[in-house]
């Protein structure tokens, strides 16, 4: 049985997978078929865990290549820990495209908050959608992932470390890209006389 971790992203889905990794009977992986296209862009092996959460946007051919034979986890953050990750993302790919191609000419009086929580709500409710219909469907919050990870566990007959898989669980995977870099000190201004050559300046 496959497994489709489907989630907005910013969402601790780089932790998920991780912890998917202490699984011995299924192959783990995040984003592992991004820049494929065609049929092979969802041409998973059989017991894997994909987490991606580029899948939101690929709903109708996930339909059509594994529809009610797949095991699905909607992963979800805090709402506003989502959208305030998302905003400092501004200029990263899915932004760009969500403002300047999905959306199209937004107005520059709508705040960035907004439109990345507008992004947020958009994938959530087509996640939703999607699920209506699926009889092996799972909610997780990352917040509380360690306390429910051990009934997902449960629910696709995981084997392998389940204490090392929650203890992952505890780790904030990939949240380099949450923060600002932070910024390189300013030059230290020189006089005029810096630019005498050093042997100049010794006879002087």
């Amino acid at each position: 049985m496959n497994v489709f971790v489907l989630t907005t992203g910013r969402s601790g889905s780089v932790t998920f997978a991780e912890a998917c990794r202490h699984i011995t009977n299924y192959t783990a992986g995040h984003e592992t078929r991004v820049g494929l296209v065609g049929d092979d862009r969802l041409a998973y092996p059989g017991d894997h865990i994909e987490v991606d959460d580029r899948l939101a946007w690929l709903l109708g051919r996930l339909e059509d290549a594994y529809g009610d034979a797949a095991f699905y986890v909607h992963l979800r953050r805090d709402e506003h820990a989502t959208a305030a990750s998302r905003m400092r993302r501004w200029n990263k790919p899915l932004m760009r495209a969500y403002r300047n191609g999905i959306l199209w000419d937004v107005s520059p009086d709508i705040s960035r908050i907004d439109l990345a929580r507008d992004l947020n709500h958009t994938v959530n409710r087509n996640i939703e959608l999607f699920l209506r219909d699926k009889s092996r469907t799972m909610r997780i919050d990352i917040e509380t992932a360690r306390q429910s990870f051990p009934e997902f566990w449960k629910r696709i007959g995981a084997e392998g470390d389940l204490e090392a898989a929650v203890e992952e669980l505890r780790l904030n995977h990939h949240a380099g890209t949450d923060r600002r870099p932070t910024p390189r000190p300013a030059p230290r201004r020189r006089g005029w006389r810096a630019l005498i050559p050093a042997w100049l300046r010794r006879r002087a």
